[in-house]
C-alpha cells in the first residue's frame, strides 16, 4: 500500500534542481523522487556497507600491509 511524504522546509534552490533533474530525464517532480526514493531504500547505508566490509575482513583473518596498498596504486599510475 503506498503512503504519502510530506517534507517541508526544502529551500528552493534544492526543490529548483530537483525540478531540472526531473525534467532532464523527463519525469513528473512526484515520479523523480519517488524513485530516488525507491533507490536510496534498495541500497544499504554507509553504515551497514562499513560494517559489512568489517565482518568480511574479520572472517577472513587476512591483513594487506598499507605498504604494499601503496604499491599496487602507484603502479596503476604509471
Amino acid at each position: 500500500m503506498a503512503v504519502r511524504i510530506t517534507i517541508e522546509g526544502v529551500p528552493e534552490e534544492v526543490r529548483d534542481e530537483l525540478a531540472v533533474r526531473a525534467a532532464l530525464q523527463r519525469q513528473s517532480m512526484q515520479e523523480f523522487l519517488r524513485c530516488e526514493l525507491e533507490r536510496i531504500a534498495s541500497r544499504p547505508s554507509v553504515g551497514e556497507w562499513l560494517q559489512g566490509v568489517r565482518n568480511r575482513k574479520g572472517g577472513t583473518k587476512t591483513r594487506v600491509p598499507p605498504a604494499r596498498i601503496l604499491r599496487a596504486r602507484d603502479a596503476d599510475r604509471t
